[in-house]
């Protein structure tokens, strides 16, 4: 149906960002964020400084996995889970609008991770 085709246009459109992070490629990652989003920031080399200080499970995640959309307005909310190189567990939501361009990333927001089970 048309959520699920969505929701594969909207994590192809992280995944291509979280490789542009891996690939230290912060140019190619920049252009996944929303028209707002870059203006907000300014150039690659300030969204650059707040991903590597600020989201480093992003810049070098171990492991992703996607998990629930859910909408949010026009807009939805994706949530991934991030393994990163340590072994820290990351609940992460994205923020996703459509433009002209495809789904675009509005923010990232780092949410409660559940409790670690041993």
């Amino acid at each position: 149906g048309y959520a699920v085709a969505q929701q594969a246009d909207i994590e192809a459109t992280i995944t291509a960002q979280l490789e542009a992070f891996k690939a230290d490629d912060f140019a190619q990652a920049f252009q996944y964020a929303t028209p707002d989003l870059r203006r907000l920031f300014g150039s690659a080399q300030n969204f650059e400084r707040m991903v590597t200080q600020g989201y480093p499970m992003v810049w070098r995640p171990a492991d992703v996995e996607y998990l629930d959309m859910a909408p949010l307005g026009e807009d939805f909310i994706q949530r991934v889970r991030i393994t990163d190189a340590e072994g820290r567990v990351h609940m992460l939501g994205y923020l996703m609008t459509a433009t002209p361009d495809g789904w675009r990333i509005a923010a990232v927001q780092i949410l409660t991770a559940p409790p670690a089970t041993v």
